[in-house]
């Protein structure tokens, strides 16, 4: 009997290797990279079990080369930074959080079609 192949590889290569205009949020870096950031940042609240947030990984790195120069995309992960998401409600992964000018503007909790959330971010950026 033939054994079917695991996508886990696969998915890990596309969440480590595919977001090259992403940031990978800290602590350290989350106040620099989010709070003063010039451009808007759509943050990505994540962990690496949560498979809707893997499958969400193609968007955000669709929309990290469309909107390359008007959006920063930024993941953070909630096992890693759990001070950062509880100081933001994150209670259900994946969210996004929409800032702009230091401030949450926009919010989406779950997996969502690509228009979805285009449309959540459209409006803050020029």
């Amino acid at each position: 009997m033939r054994q079917r192949a695991s996508l886990t590889p696969l998915l890990d290569h596309v969440i480590l290797h595919s977001m090259a205009n992403e940031v990978t949020l800290t602590a350290q870096n989350f106040e620099a990279e989010v709070l003063k950031s010039d451009l808007p940042v759509l943050v990505d609240f994540w962990a690496e079990w949560c498979m809707p947030c893997r499958m969400l990984a193609p968007t955000l790195e669709e929309f990290s080369k469309i909107y390359n120069g008007k959006l920063k995309i930024a993941k953070l992960n909630v096992d890693e930074e759990p001070d950062i998401a509880s100081q933001y409600g994150i209670v259900s992964i994946p969210t996004l959080i929409l800032f702009r000018k230091g401030q949450p503007v926009a919010q989406h909790i779950g997996l969502a079609p690509r228009q979805t959330l285009e449309n959540l971010i459209k409006p803050y950026i020029s």
